[in-house]
Formats: structure tokens, C-alpha cells, sequence
């Protein structure tokens, strides 16, 4: 059997695992493994080296540690209120109008998006927050989870994002101008799902209640109580954009400066502080495995010329670019609804990136590299609130026992068609993406 049958080969038997409910890194560890012992012929020689250069070389890695440094700083987010803050503020100015709670809280959800990077995480914390308040003023259960499953994905959206860290390790992209590129698309998704509240309430008025307008002067007060996450997202991003420091450097000061904030407005205390660090190293150790797990994966994959040989196939076959791409696109949706985003990421982007980049866009490489990266993370993320098995759902679900979930994906595909929408104009006109980055 060639090295090239074992390649296409492992691809059935990882996902079998992965249907069997192995851990994804553990499925891509092991593939890994057999795959090289197979393509050398039995000898287990070269593996063992494989493991001992493919171990230090992957936690080695400087562009590694922005992680557990980003993802510190969500949890002392998460754990220290600042939700609560983002969700008042944006109540107070929205809260009064037609859908203006579920507005507030797709709002909220952007701000702390910019401070976490999980959507995950976004759409468990925004709900201990405003799914009371939606109840609260008659917001029907179905419309009230849809709106904070959706309003989660805000969280990997909007920068820092540890998805688009791993893609620009992956591909060997500028982090920088990854989380710049990323920045309005997360406008632009805020915005959409709010039009879309605007449009449900309108087309179903029993959907949702309505609640007093609050005082101007409450108003501003409620905001400048938000000031932690704006100066943190304005030092970090501002930072990394200018070139003060380096991504690297800048998580650890939105790390430090989301802790220093939580301690001077006494939500950090010994417990919380316990619990950040904590949530943070069992949170770096599961994706750490992951990368690991896919390095040696894709390590095979590369041996066994997978990549190369599809690049070269679609080439030859003279596709269009935009129908590759399409295809693609539709390939991460319908799987994004069962893998979690950085699984699909560390599994997909070796194998369909060199694909995409020797198709011709009329761009630079660079740019289709980025470009492609914000696709793949949205359409990704969009499948976190697919049904039926949107994580997103049931995330949600979970927090609300009381609402059924086909109410939920009865008003959650409103979102999906929104993210659809987006997606089509990024497509269409990538400058959307691109305008920000530097020429």
C-alpha cells in the first residue's frame, strides 16, 4: 500500500473514532502513529523520533504561549462580573425599544466576546446574565435562547480570538492583521442579529415584552462602569495594531489588565483567582493535546503527499476557484454542527488550505490566506447554532430546562439565515475583510 492510499485511508478511520466518542486529539494522536509506523514500513525507529522532535518542537513554540495568556484573561473576565457590566450598559440604551433587551444582550455579547475569545464560554456567562432579564419582560423562551446561542459565537468572533491563533500558526499568517481582518465581520454579525431581533419581534409581537426607558444620566452611568473592558480591548488590539508589542505580549498585558480591573472593583478575590488559573491550565492542557494530536497527523498527511496531491487534482481539474471555495464553505458548515471549532481547524485547514492557495482570487496570497481564515472561522462557528447539534443549543438549553429545544431551532434558524447572508457578501466582496489591513 503506497504512502498516498494510507493518507486517504486514515481518514474514515479517524472519523470512526471520532464517532465512537474518542477524543479528538487522542483520534488524531493515534492516527498519527499508525500512519507513520505503517509508512515506514514497521520500523518504529523513525517514530520514535518523530515523537521526541514533534513533542518539543510543537510546546517549544513562543506563538504557543498566547494561549493559556488569552485565555486567562477570559476567565478572569467570566469570573469577575464584567458581564453583568456590558449587559447593563447596553440595556440601559436599548432595553426600551421593540427586541431592545435581546438586543442588549447580542451587544453584551460582542463586548465580552472582545475580552474572552470563547464562544463557548460567551454564551454560558452571557446567559447567567441576561436570561433572567429576558424572561423577566416576557421574552418568549425559544426567541431568548436562540438569541444567546447566537449572540455566543460574537465570542470568537470579534478579537483576540484563540481559533484565529491556531489558524495563523498553522498556515504561517500575521496574527495582527488576522485579528484586524476579523474585526468587521464581528461588527457586521452584531449588527446582522440584531436586525434580526428587529424583524422576529415585528413578525411575531408575543415574542417579546417591552420594559421602561431608562434616565439618560443612569444611562452614562451604566457605561462608565464598562470602562474595564474598553480601555483592555483598546490597549491590547490598539497595541498589537501599531505595534507597540507583539500579539504574544499583548495577551499578557489584557491578562494582567483584566485582573488588575477585576481586583480594583473587588470581584477578585482568592477564590476567583483559584479558579481563573485553574479553569485556565485544564483549558490549555485540552487544546495543547489537540496540537499535538494534529501535528502528528498532519505530519503524516504530509508524508503521505494528501495535500499536495489534492491541490494539484483540483488544479488540473480546471474548477473554479469560487466553486472549490463554495464547496468548502458548505463542507465546514455541515461538520462544524458536530466538531467543536478547533478541532475542525486543526483537522481541515492542513489538508484545504494548500488547495485554496493555488486557486487565483485576484489577491495576493497573503490576503486569500486571511481571507479564507475569517470564512473558515465563521462558517465554522455558524454551525455551533445549526440544528440539530449546535453546541451553541445546547449549551443554552442546559440553563433553561424549561423551554423546549425544538422552540429554540424553530427560532435560531432566523440567526442561521443572518450568518448565511454574511457569508455570501464576504464571499462576494472580500474587501469587506481585507480593507482594514495595512497595504
Amino acid at each position: 500500500m503506497s504512502n498516498l492510499e494510507l493518507g486517504f485511508y486514515s481518514f474514515p478511520v479517524l472519523l470512526l473514532m471520532i464517532f465512537l466518542r474518542a477524543p479528538i486529539g487522542l483520534a488524531m494522536l493515534l492516527c498519527g502513529f499508525g500512519g507513520w509506523y505503517m509508512a515506514m514500513g514497521g520500523n518504529p525507529a523513525p517514530l520514535m523520533a518523530k515523537m521526541k522532535s514533534e513533542t518539543y518542537t510543537t510546546f517549544s513554540s513562543y506563538s504557543l504561549s498566547i494561549i493559556p495568556m488569552f485565555l486567562l484573561m477570559g476567565q478572569f473576565a467570566t469570573l469577575s462580573g464584567m458581564s453583568k457590566a456590558l449587559f447593563k450598559a447596553a440595556e440601559s440604551f436599548l432595553g426600551h425599544r421593540r427586541g431592545g433587551v435581546a438586543m442588549s444582550a447580542v451587544g453584551a455579547c460582542a463586548g465580552f466576546g472582545a475580552i474572552c475569545g470563547s464562544s463557548l464560554a460567551t454564551a454560558a456567562t452571557m446567559s447567567k446574565v441576561a436570561l433572567p432579564e429576558l424572561k423577566r419582560y416576557g421574552y418568549s423562551g425559544g426567541f431568548s435562547t436562540a438569541t444567546l446561542a447566537a449572540g455566543g459565537t460574537l465570542g470568537i468572533l470579534i478579537p483576540p480570538s484563540v481559533i484565529l491563533v491556531i489558524y495563523a500558526i498553522i498556515t504561517e499568517q500575521n496574527i495582527a492583521k488576522l485579528f484586524l481582518a476579523a474585526f468587521v465581520p464581528g461588527v457586521l454579525a452584531a449588527l446582522g442579529y440584531m436586525l434580526t431581533i428587529s424583524l422576529y419581534v415585528r413578525l411575531y409581537p408575543d415574542a417579546a415584552g417591552t420594559r421602561p426607558a431608562v434616565p439618560m444620566a443612569e444611562r452614562f452611568k451604566a457605561l462608565a462602569e464598562t470602562w474595564p473592558v474598553l480601555v483592555i480591548f483598546g490597549v491590547v488590539v490598539g497595541g498589537i495594531y501599531i505595534g507597540f508589542f507583539t500579539p504574544t505580549e499583548g495577551a499578557a498585558v489584557g491578562a494582567a489588565g483584566t485582573g488588575i480591573a477585576a481586583l480594583l472593583s473587588g470581584s477578585l478575590n482568592w477564590q476567583v483567582l483559584k479558579d481563573s488559573l485553574w479553569g485556565t491550565a485544564r483549558t490549555t492542557g485540552m487544546i495543547f493535546f489537540i496540537v499535538l494530536g494534529a501535528g502528528f497527523y498532519n505530519g503524516f498527511l504530509a508524508l503521505s503527499g494528501v495535500p499536495q496531491f489534492m491541490a494539484d487534482w483540483v488544479l488540473t481539474q480546471g474548477f473554479s476557484p469560487w466553486l472549490v471555495l463554495s464547496v468548502i464553505l458548505v463542507f465546514y458548515l455541515i461538520f462544524g454542527c458536530l466538531m467543536d471549532s478547533l478541532s475542525m481547524i486543526l483537522l481541515t485547514v492542513p489538508i484545504f488550505f494548500p488547495v485554496i492557495s493555488v486557486m487565483d482570487f485576484g489577491m495576493s496570497p497573503e490576503h486569500v490566506a486571511i481571507w479564507f481564515g475569517i470564512l473558515v472561522l465563521i462558517v465554522v462557528e455558524v454551525g455551533l447554532i445549526t440544528p440539530p447539534v449546535g453546541m451553541n443549543l445546547f449549551i443554552i438549553n442546559s440553563m433553561d430546562r424549561e423551554t423546549p429545544m425544538t422552540q429554540t431551532y424553530k427560532a435560531v434558524l432566523w440567526f442561521v439565515g443572518s450568518d448565511v447572508v454574511r457569508v455570501v457578501i464576504l464571499v462576494a466582496f472580500p474587501a469587506i475583510t481585507l480593507f482594514l489591513l495595512p497595504r
